[in-house]
């Protein structure tokens, strides 16, 4: 699965750049919005649900997440009027992270506003991940892959975008193979996550 990927030929974006491309294929006339999620550990300066989590204010981070309803309904909003259906799959590590345990809450609201979203146990791949990780990836319709790019303390750092047709086409079979395996984001959520009581991290 993802044979392809490793070897695809690509084109390095630094973040500016992305973002400009990503906005104007998004409004280009395509029809889906496909992500594959794989990291575990990533930094979001600047919102500040994840500075309060960073710092160890668990209960401050969770009341933040709320401010990001009406950006996340508008951007759902937006999307639905371009005629885009998104998709999003995560993948989960056990035990779990303290980032995707913070990060899920912050899903859970992007589910309630409409966003599609399944989540996949990364134990149920360990027989397509045995030589590398599935990629963590944005497939724009059947014209763009992107590859979001991170720098060492996990901050988003631009992408790499693929636009070979065949390599497209693989990508987003491999994608509907793993989203047919994944399950409904609310039932692990309430399953493994609510659960959990405050994640240790610095304070």
């Amino acid at each position: 699965m993802f044979d392809s990927f490793p070897d695809g030929t690509f084109e390095r974006l630094k973040r500016p750049a992305y973002h400009e491309e990503f906005n104007r294929i998004l409004k280009s006339g395509i029809e889906t919005q496909d992500k594959l999620e794989r990291g575990q550990h990533f930094q979001e300066r600047g919102f500040a649900s994840w500075e309060a989590f960073a710092a160890g204010r668990w209960e401050e981070a969770l009341e933040l997440v709320e401010e990001k309803r009406p950006i996340y309904t508008a951007q759902l909003a937006e999307a639905e009027g371009l005629g885009v259906v998104q998709r999003r799959l995560r993948v989960v590590e056990f035990p779990v992270t303290p980032y995707v345990q913070w990060e899920m809450h912050v899903l859970r609201l992007r589910v309630e506003v409409g966003d599609r979203m399944r989540v996949l146990d990364a134990r149920t791949i360990a027989d397509i991940e045995r030589e590398r990780s599935v990629p963590e990836i944005v497939v724009l319709g059947d014209v763009a892959i992107y590859e979001v790019q991170y720098d060492p303390e996990g901050n988003a750092d631009g992408a790499r975008r693929y636009s070979d047709p065949a390599l497209i086409a693989e990508t987003l079979a491999d994608f509907e193979t793993l989203y047919g395996r994944s399950e409904p984001f609310v039932d692990f959520f309430e399953r493994e996550i609510l659960p959990l009581g405050p994640p240790a991290v610095g304070g």
